[in-house]
């Protein structure tokens, strides 16, 4: 779980530093930087994916051993902070503090400066606690850029003698490196398509959705198989579908694949007469009931295909499903509505995204933090004050 985000001159985000809990809701006018704090989460993916800055930022083809990389939008060129002369800076940087939980031991905090033009490392480093796993700065001039990719592209294939002989990485430096590699680099970007969802699944099993939705009707099987899920899955999906039904069901087609269907009086609904909304509901329930659950899932627009009548019931669905221990859900909505659900203690977590129009820049503030925001709220609706643009000028 990432507990702090630090991001200098990235795209809007000259400075940004959040403080993150299991769920984490990001609100704001469109174009106001929500999807770029987004593109800085797949930044640091593709650092714990052990990607170079270049392949990060400009994609990366599929290779023997790894999938194809989209490139983060707008590329290397488009990458650091430009000012209002029309300059952009010269160094990009992130700073991290995470924990692991299926590594016990104290947090982990990582920070790198990159520049993007060329794209390079020009910092690294690494801390457990209060011990100093490595800093590059301490390396001279030859050292791995960036070390977290080395860990994922060549440490398993050099012997612990010759990583303490080379950088005096050791066996537990690795530990500590490939933990924080699984923290980064196992995100979930989901954003269901009602035509993906229709589709049969061709898969014989799946762990996890696709981005779309692929594999949904062979994921939604193995739920229903697993012991507890099946009860949990049609709870919360009968909570969300206006669609009243008995029972879910994968019906099976004539290649050994699966369609995802609803039974309503023992007569079967395929995904093919089903609702776009209803199919999104079933997607978006299943993504918390996944045999391997993301560290970070990332969802946008929340909102999408949802009756304004079921939105307490999804933000009950996110909210009590992060964190336990995964995933660790970040999202994003234009929804006023969504405001009127959230309880005063979501407003830590909550955070109003604003670009100022003459800078260009992005600022990133917890509800909380709004000035005077919590007192207003208790007697108006925050939907409201959210509607009616309080906050922007608040701020």
């Amino acid at each position: 779980m990432i507990e702090h985000i630090e991001i200098e001159g990235f795209k809007s985000l000259r400075k940004v530093s959040l403080d993150l809990g299991a769920f984490n809701l990001f609100i704001g006018a469109n174009a106001s930087g929500k999807t770029n704090f987004f593109d800085a989460l797949r930044v640091l993916q593709g650092i714990g994916y052990g990607f170079t800055i270049d392949e990060i930022f400009n994609g990366k083809p599929k290779g023997a051993a790894s999938e194809a990389w989209d490139p983060i939008r707008g590329g290397s060129a488009n990458a650091a902070t430009v000012d209002n002369t029309g300059l952009s800076g010269a160094e990009i940087r992130f700073a991290v503090r995470a924990n692991d939980y299926g590594v016990p031991g104290p947090e982990l905090r990582y920070a790198i400066s990159m520049t993007p033009n060329p794209p390079a490392v020009a910092h690294e480093s690494l801390f457990s606690g209060e011990t100093t796993v490595f800093d590059t700065s301490q390396w001279g001039l030859n050292y791995p850029q960036p070390a977290l990719a080395l860990d994922r592209r060549r440490l398993p294939e050099i012997t612990q003698e010759q990583q303490i002989k080379m950088w005096g990485l050791r066996a537990d430096t690795l530990a500590k490196m490939r933990s924080f590699c699984k923290v980064l680099s196992d995100v979930q970007l989901l954003n269901p398509q009602p035509t993906v969802l229709r589709g049969y699944s061709t898969a014989a099993t799946a762990r996890r959705m696709g981005e779309h939705g692929e594999n949904f009707a062979t994921l939604v099987k193995r739920i229903m198989s697993s012991e507890g899920a099946p009860e949990a899955y049609t709870s919360w999906l009968k909570g969300l579908t206006p669609a009243e039904f008995d029972e879910v069901k994968t019906l099976e087609g004539a290649m050994q694949d699966y369609v995802f269907a609803l039974r309503k009086n023992v007569k079967d609904f395929p995904a093919s007469v089903l609702s776009d909304g209803t199919l999104r509901f079933a997607a978006l329930v299943a993504a918390f009931f996944q045999p391997e659950l993301p560290h970070l899932l990332l969802i946008e627009e929340i909102e999408n295909g949802i009756h304004p009548s079921r939105l307490q019931v999804l933000l009950e669905l996110l909210k009590s499903q992060s964190g336990h221990p995964l995933p660790q859900t970040f999202a994003t909505t234009h929804s006023p509505l969504v405001l009127a659900w959230l309880d005063e203690a979501d407003y830590k977590t909550t955070f109003l995204c604003r670009k100022n129009e003459e800078t260009g820049e992005t600022t990133i503030t917890p509800l909380a933090q709004v000035p005077r925001f919590v007192e207003l709220a208790r007697n108006q609706h925050a939907s409201d004050l959210f509607a009616e643009g309080w906050m922007e000028s608040a701020l």
